[in-house]
Parts: structure tokens; sequence; C-alpha cells
């Protein structure tokens, strides 16, 4: 599992980060976690408004910071595909 997060580094971004990894820990599950800073590949996504929340190559969040419930349920989903 590949998960992404995009944005420039600021406050809103290191929280996503942070939130990510407890869902990770709290799952037990391994993932590679990635921060995106680069604008092009932001872009790529669509994602107007950072932070951005991938996880396979698919945008579960854009421009808000979801909960760690959240995440892990996203989490849970993509490991059922």
């Amino acid at each position: 599992m590949k998960i992404e997060i995009l944005g420039m580094g600021c406050a809103r971004c290191r929280d996503l980060e942070q939130r990510t990894r407890t869902a990770l820990a709290e799952t037990g599950l391994a993932a590679e976690v990635e921060k995106v800073d680069d604008i092009q590949r932001i872009m790529a996504y669509k994602v107007i408004a950072t932070p951005g929340l991938i996880i396979d190559g698919a945008v579960k969040a854009a421009g808000r910071i979801p909960s760690v419930d959240e995440i892990k349920k996203w989490i849970s989903e993509s490991l059922n595909k």
C-alpha cells in the first residue's frame, strides 16, 4: 500500500501525516508513506486545496484533515479491493 500526503509542509499537512501514521499504527498495518511537495505532482491528482491524502493512487481527501477513524476506514477499504 502506498499513501501520499500532498502539501507544501504547512502545519495542516504535518497534522495529516501524523494522523495517517497513527491510523496505520492503530490498525497494525505497514504502508509506504510519502510526503509530496512537488506542485506538478500535486496538480496531477487535480487537488486544488491541500492537504491531500492519496491511498493507492485514489484521492481520499483534499483541503481538509480527515479523522483518524476516516483514514483507518479508507485503509481497510483499500486492502479489501
